[in-house]
């Protein structure tokens, strides 16, 4: 079921929170809308359901305008941060509330729970009540009730946040199978890039309202339009130097640092610059020599994590293989890679 958005007006209080968004999300996909507390996409998502009426636009399920039915009507699955099971009720009759409600027979309800069940791999659990579960199966039993109903669109609200680290993993591949294999189309709110760039198929980021970029992952992060979706992405992130342009290179303030750069090749002299340059592409390989002090050593187990000050104080994060000769205080000369760069204009526009 393809979702079509359409000029998306949304005001609180007489104060506008959204303004004439435009979004297509298409037929059995999944995509997240990742962004800042308070930049909408919750806003958004819970406009989609229809627990927030649109004050202006069109939304679509395929070719069926959605705008003004109640949320019972729209035949949409939503798992909530908190779950939102009934804590009196036993898994099965979790599951199965939608089609008490929508008072299908006993014998389809059996059939159905029992089915979606097997598909998030509870069926031992269905006589067990939420108390008895851990936080992760009770993210498998809202995820059997949002589904159960056979919706057209299933909606994620920051459906990990409760979750730890390990179950996290675990569930960010499950409900991704799960999604592929019903080939349902989903839309996922998060605040976690980690959560977005591993789950869907495409990301929109989200910033003050508007939709700043949307893309895949992997085009997103090695192409982001602006400095504020190239911070966005990254774990570790990116670093961002500040500087101007002199003919045809990238120059710190102080000009302790010349980076000749090809997309600065038109640019006037004195233009504010600002520089990023992930961890990946500064350590062991690149085409300039670059000298720091380390003032920041993390071990990661494969990997460990570097903060190097540069002299005029900008700061140079590089992540490499393990390794013991390096520590606090040291003086580094490590290389950088200009190739991988991103430039962007004093706007925070990419050049």
């Amino acid at each position: 079921m393809q979702i079509s958005i359409r000029d998306f007006t949304k005001t609180f209080d007489g104060v506008p929170v959204i303004d004439k968004m435009n979004l297509t999300i298409n037929d059995g996909e999944m995509l997240a809308l990742l962004g800042p507390s308070g930049c909408g996409k919750s806003t958004t998502l819970f406009a989609i359901c229809g627990i927030h009426r649109m004050d202006g636009g069109e939304l679509l399920f395929g070719n069926r305008d959605v705008s003004g039915l109640p949320s019972q009507k729209r035949n949409v699955g939503v798992v909530f941060q908190n779950y939102a099971l009934y804590p009196h009720l036993s898994v099965f009759d979790n599951i199965a509330f939608p089609l008490t409600v929508r008072k299908d027979s006993k014998a389809d309800i059996d059939r159905e729970v029992r089915a979606i069940a097997r598909l998030t791999h509870i069926s031992e659990l269905l006589e067990r009540r939420p108390g008895q579960l851990s936080g992760g199966q009770q993210q498998r039993v809202a995820l059997a009730r949002a589904l159960v109903r056979k919706p057209d669109v299933l909606l994620l609200d920051e459906p990990l946040a409760n979750l730890d680290a390990k179950l996290r993993l675990e569930m960010r591949s499950e409900i991704r199978r799960i999604q592929l294999e019903t080939g349902i189309t989903a839309v996922l709110v998060t605040h976690d890039q980690v959560e977005a760039m591993s789950m869907c198929d495409r990301i929109a980021i989200m910033k003050a309202g508007e939709i700043i970029q949307i893309d895949t992952p992997t085009d997103m992060y090695s192409n982001p339009r602006t400095s504020f979706v190239a911070g966005f992405l990254g774990n570790p992130p990116i670093s961002f130097l500040k500087g101007r342009a002199a003919q045809g290179a990238f120059v710190l303030a102080d000009g302790s640092l010349r980076l000749p750069l090809a997309e600065l090749s038109g640019l006037a002299d004195g233009t504010p610059l600002t520089l990023g340059v992930r961890p990946e592409h500064f350590g062991l390989a690149g085409d300039v020599a670059v000298e720091g002090r380390v003032v920041f050593a993390e071990t990661q187990g494969r990997e460990n994590l570097y903060d190097v000050a540069l002299p005029d104080g900008s700061v140079l994060r590089s992540i490499q293989p393990a390794r013991n000769d390096v520590k606090l205080g040291d003086q580094v000369r490590w290389n950088l890679d200009t190739g991988s760069v991103l430039a962007f204009a004093e706007d925070g526009g990419r050049l």
